[in-house]
């Protein structure tokens, strides 16, 4: 009887030490895991995609051109073209046109306004008595942006491409293929 016992007792443990063994490897994997982890730090001056999407384009003469609203990259990552939208009201009646990546510059400082005079259609109201000099700065994008003082470390505040809407419109028009 107490064979039986000590036999049971024996394969109990060789079970045990079966699973137990079992597990080694994927503990190793786990700190392998951690081990391939980016940190934060390392990551610093990188953008977040999700934030550059949706970004306003402007021109040289800081004239609002469009919005990004998609960044075409292959399949080892990198960035190839941006797809802006162009003209249209709330998403109709838009002309998307496809920009090689190389062709747009992102500014981290705010749009600078330097027209005093009477305004246009779409340009802001300039505040009374101000100067381009002493003029508050002005920012674009989300209602959500930092202060004007302090650029926001994961994303740009505009993107520039020297071209006027017109231009832009009379570029092909990009559709996705299906």
């Amino acid at each position: 009887m107490y064979a039986k016992q000590i036999i049971l007792a024996l394969l109990g443990t060789a079970l045990l030490a079966s699973v137990a063994s079992a597990q080694t490897p994927a503990t190793s994997e786990r700190s392998e895991a951690k081990s391939s982890a980016i940190s934060e730090s390392s990551l610093k001056g990188d953008w977040r995609a999700s934030k550059v999407v949706g970004l306003s384009v402007y021109n040289d003469t800081n004239e609002k051109v469009g919005s990004i609203n998609e960044l075409l990259m292959d399949k080892s990552g990198n960035i190839k073209a941006v797809v802006l939208g162009v003209g249209g009201f709330l998403g109709m009646g838009e002309h998307l046109v496809a920009i090689p990546f190389e062709k747009i510059k992102f500014v981290t400082e705010p749009v600078a306004y330097t027209s005093t005079s009477s305004t246009t259609p779409g340009s802001p109201t300039p505040t009374p008595g101000a100067t381009p000099s002493n003029r508050p700065p002005t920012t674009t994008g989300s209602a959500g942006s930092p202060t004007a003082s302090q650029p926001n470390p994961w994303y740009p505040d505009h993107a520039v491409f020297n071209a006027s809407k017109d231009e832009l419109k009379a570029m092909p028009e990009f559709k996705y293929s299906s």
